[in-house]
């Protein structure tokens, strides 16, 4: 009997206009929107967050943000508060991902702000993690995950930990097609639920859901999502079309 519920969310990244999220959301919650066996969350551009909720409304599937800023409010031009999210009936919001990372400088630092913000507003927050190849190849990843994990959920107490999400998200497989194998995975994640064992106790650690994201598609899913420390998946291009991501949800139940 699994322990952790299984938790699988679509990062639509930078695409679909309101129109075709409409569509797109409409066409998952037609299929998965009496699902109980996963917590499925769709996480459109900030600029369809308003309808994709109004779609999905009286479903079991939730809504999520890709960013938010740690403030509540404030001359921070181009940014959105939890506030905000909470207003549009979010739940969720991901934070800290390899894209915002690399492109936008968020340090560990940062992303420990924010999660504690959305914390604050009762948000749920998918905190990213994840090494590069050339961190894999030189034998840093453990040391590299530590760090992420150490500074991303610095000073949460037990009840936070347990209220935020983990993605463990090898920057080497997001969006490449490579994957890493399932058994690569499942030893990531071990390492990270020590690590939370570390920082908390053994009942924090063995809560807190962890997903993998990186290349998942229907075909390898099930295998990934079978691994004993693996919750789901934060799933990316897959997530774009209706039927590879409902797929990918079965998959986990």
């Amino acid at each position: 009997m699994r322990q952790r519920k299984p938790i699988v969310a679509g990062n639509w990244k930078m695409n679909k206009t309101v129109a075709e999220a409409i569509d797109l959301a409409t066409a998952i919650k037609r299929e998965l929107g009496d699902c109980k066996d996963v917590d499925i969350v769709l996480c459109p551009p900030f600029t369809a967050l308003k309808a994709v909720s109004e779609a999905i409304t009286d479903t079991h599937v939730d809504l999520g943000a890709q960013n938010m800023h740690w403030e509540k409010s404030g001359a921070y031009t181009g940014e959105v508060s939890a506030e905000m999210l909470r207003e549009l009936y979010c739940h969720y919001v991901i934070l800290g991902h390899s894209e915002r990372r690399a492109y936008f400088g968020e340090t560990d630092e940062i992303v420990n702000k924010k999660t504690k913000a959305a914390l604050a507003a009762n948000l749920q927050p998918i905190v990213c993690i994840g090494e590069t190849l050339a961190e894999r190849e030189s034998g840093r990843m453990t040391e590299v995950i530590t760090t992420q994990v150490r500074g991303s959920l610095a000073d949460l107490s037990p009840r936070e930990l347990v209220s935020s999400i983990i993605a463990y998200e090898p920057v080497w497989a997001i969006g490449t097609g490579r994957t890493a194998s399932p058994e690569q995975a499942q030893e990531v994640h071990a390492l990270i639920r020590s690590l939370l064992r570390e920082l908390a106790d053994d009942a924090v650690a063995q809560s807190v859901r962890i997903q993998y994201g990186g290349s998942v598609k229907p075909a390898n899913a099930r295998e990934l999502f079978g691994q004993p420390d693996i919750d789901g998946g934060l799933i990316g291009g897959a997530a774009l079309e209706a039927r590879s991501f409902i797929e990918i949800v079965r998959g986990a139940i």
